[in-house]
């Protein structure tokens, strides 16, 4: 990791750059990826699982007995655990379901708003160096409380051409039926514009890579909705002499582990801090499974030291972080500064682990810096919301005048007389 002490505010944009591609040589490779799909659809989807998953495929849909030798061979004990997160995630966002509110902005005019579930959604659950079967709670329970009429679900198969039993489990769990075993560039494809066996959705979810990111963009551009860009994980950590440094470095490296392309960040006001972290850090990074990987990460990784807590607060909302850990004192005083970030964690009993699995808040959240603008995935991701009106005769008489005027103002006679037409009949 990187250490920067005291860096001038004119340096933080360089400091906080993300690990990015080529942009211009992703694009035209994802491009292809996606053309490729558009026009040979499921023989394009086996081509590519051949060459990027190094498996040939016969059937892309999941079959009903590999549901049932996934139920059979998980563990209890994770089934379990799949449970308690489930109700805990269920519990956080069934608040969000809207009630219908009728509104009388004036006597006879009525208005309201109804959230109605999206039709078709697409999930992408990434696969590769992790099975993230925990991704598949966080947008499948929303999906469901919004109401969405059909889920489908598209992730890579392993080694042996099965679906990760876990991600099979879950997805059965949460009344998902319809799993695809395809990833990548081509799964969101397959979704954007469909396939003899993938049905075209009309907006996808989902984590993953610089690729699939760009893949989500590019038929975002087409014309298919879809729910953040979100790409590679990352952390930032707020820590001061408050910390418990072991903690600031194993949550450091839970996002580290991720892959290579993410990035952790600390900003801390204290030498002994950064010291202490730096150190713990190598220690636990040394026992992990994933250690080459993390390693990766952490070349792109910073420890910086700044002067005070508003130095501390200003970097970290120009950072933007997908997770911000704030391990401090006074940590939601604090945290009311925060104005840029996809979720916030206070205090040291508080690991970034805990919303990646079960508390009950959403994981999908926005990164590189796109925290400035968007939102984590909730019940609304999965909802349009329809207005509605109702006027009375006595309502559009009081209420016309006004409208004719504007109309008239903007030379929209027809608009005009659309009022005028129902006052003098």
């Amino acid at each position: 990791m990187q250490i920067i002490r005291y860096p001038e505010k004119d340096t933080w944009a360089t400091l906080l750059q993300r690990p990015v591609l080529d942009n211009r040589q992703l694009e035209a490779t994802v491009s292809a990826i996606l053309a490729d799909v558009k026009a040979n659809g499921d023989a394009a989807l086996r081509k590519y699982t051949v060459q990027f998953d190094k498996v040939t495929l016969t059937d892309i849909l999941v079959s009903p007995e590999e549901f049932a030798i996934a139920d059979a061979s998980l563990d209890a004990s994770l089934k379990d655990a799949i449970r308690r997160a489930a109700a805990n995630i269920e519990a956080f966002h069934r608040p969000q379901v809207e009630a219908v509110k009728m509104v009388e902005t004036m006597p006879g005019v009525q208005c309201w708003r109804k959230p109605v579930g999206i039709e078709k959604v697409g999930l992408y659950i990434p696969g590769g160096t992790a099975p993230l079967f925990s991704t598949i709670l966080m947008l499948a329970i929303p999906a469901r409380l919004a109401g969405c009429g059909r889920i489908v679900l598209c992730t890579p198969p392993g080694k042996n051409g099965a679906v990760h039993p876990a991600v099979l489990w879950a997805a059965q769990y949460t009344g998902i039926t319809e799993v695809f075993k395809t990833g990548g560039v081509q799964a969101i494809g397959a979704m954007a514009y469909g396939t003899e066996s993938v049905p075209k959705v009309y907006k996808i979810f989902g984590p993953g890579n610089q690729y699939v990111t760009c893949a989500k963009q590019l038929v975002n551009s087409a014309g298919t909705a879809i729910d953040m860009p979100a790409g590679p994980s990352e952390v930032a950590v707020f820590a001061d002499d408050s910390c418990v440094p072991a903690f600031v470095a194993a949550d450091l490296l839970s996002q580290a582990e991720h892959g290579a392309d993410s990035q952790v960040l600390l900003v801390t006001t204290s030498e002994e801090v950064l010291k202490n972290v730096e150190a713990a850090v190598q220690q636990q990074l040394a026992a992990l499974p994933r250690k080459e990987l993390a390693a990766k990460a952490l070349d792109n990784s910073k420890l910086v030291l700044v002067a005070d807590r508003d130095e501390a607060m200003d970097m970290l909302n120009a950072y933007a972080p997908e997770h911000l850990i704030m391990a401090c004192e006074n940590d939601e005083a604090l945290a009311t500064r925060v104005v840029n970030a996809g979720s916030v964690f206070l205090g040291n009993y508080s690991p970034e682990s805990a919303g990646d699995y079960a508390s009950g808040t959403n994981h999908t959240l926005p990164t590189n810096g796109y925290a400035t603008a968007y939102s984590g995935v909730s019940v609304d991701s999965f909802v349009k919301k329809i207005t509605f009106q109702r006027l009375t005769r006595e309502g559009l008489q009081s209420l016309g005048p006004a409208i004719e005027a504007m109309a008239s103002a903007e030379g929209l006679e027809a608009h005009r007389r659309a009022v005028s037409i129902r006052i003098n009949s």
